[in-house]
């Protein structure tokens, strides 16, 4: 038979138990402490990285990439604020926000061609020419970067990816699974005609013509009807050579 234990043994336990507890909390302000100091240790680190690399960084969009991702490591954001430490020491904010009205400004001028739907290469590409005096070139990652400070402007400014590219939307247009496809399937010549979305994807007439007619109406398409075939074309800007863009004045 067992005995319970008695109230001596049972204010042992309950020490024993607080001794544990106060112990843990011990232990986790520690490592608490410890981190803190290795962030700070970090951080002091990483700006003294900067002051060595200030002009690498700047002019060298591969580095900068790997500077990002080191602050990121640590818990900083060069482009949190437009002042302080990163933009007195790097000019850094300046940079993208410099950049980010750029973009706007080339997404706006060539809405009319691709109903506001525009690949990363193609913007990396007309921002070169805008920027063709500039000092610091840019990157991909830098346009990524510079968009993502856009999302304050509200809806659009969003990046989408469709297959391997990714697409730059300045305007507030919802694209479902259906659309994706179509856009994904245009990649290959910039154009899709009705009958070629039936047969790749699979669809009925009627998806494939109400898919199409949706980015029609969005500005997203543009039709070509003057081939002898007397087959209508659908071409997408967005995935299109940037000849598309030949005349546009950025």
């Amino acid at each position: 038979m067992k005995r319970r234990p008695g109230i001596g043994g049972l204010q042992n336990a309950a020490a024993a138990r607080d001794q544990f507890r106060v112990l843990g909390e011990n232990v986790a302000k520690l490592r608490t402490d410890l981190m803190k100091e290795q962030l700070s240790t970090f951080r002091s680190q990483l700006e003294d990285f900067a002051r060595k690399h200030k002009n690498d960084i700047r002019k060298n969009p591969a580095f900068r990439a790997q500077f990002h991702e080191m602050c990121a490591k640590v818990g900083v954001d060069p482009l949190a604020s437009n002042k302080g430490f990163w933009a007195e020491l790097l000019g850094i904010g300046d940079f993208y926000y410099e950049l980010g009205v750029q973009i706007v400004d080339v997404c706006l001028t060539t809405r009319p061609h691709n109903g506001g739907l525009i690949s990363l290469d193609e913007l990396c590409k007309l921002l070169g020419r805008r920027r063709k005096n500039a000092r610091e070139p840019v990157s991909q990652d830098d346009c990524l970067r510079a968009i993502s400070k856009l999302k304050v402007l509200g809806n659009g400014f969003e990046v989408i990816s469709v297959g391997k590219k990714k697409l730059i939307r300045s305007v507030p247009t919802e694209l479902n699974t259906d659309h994706n496809q179509i856009l994904e399937l245009a990649q290959g010549e910039g154009f899709v005609t009705v009958l070629e979305v039936q047969r790749r994807l699979s669809w009925s007439s009627g998806r494939a013509t109400d898919a199409l007619e949706t980015l029609l109406d969005e500005g997203l398409a543009m039709i070509d009807d003057g081939h002898r075939d007397g087959v209508r074309r659908y071409w997408f800007p967005c995935v299109s050579s940037i000849s598309s863009y030949a005349g546009i004045e950025t």
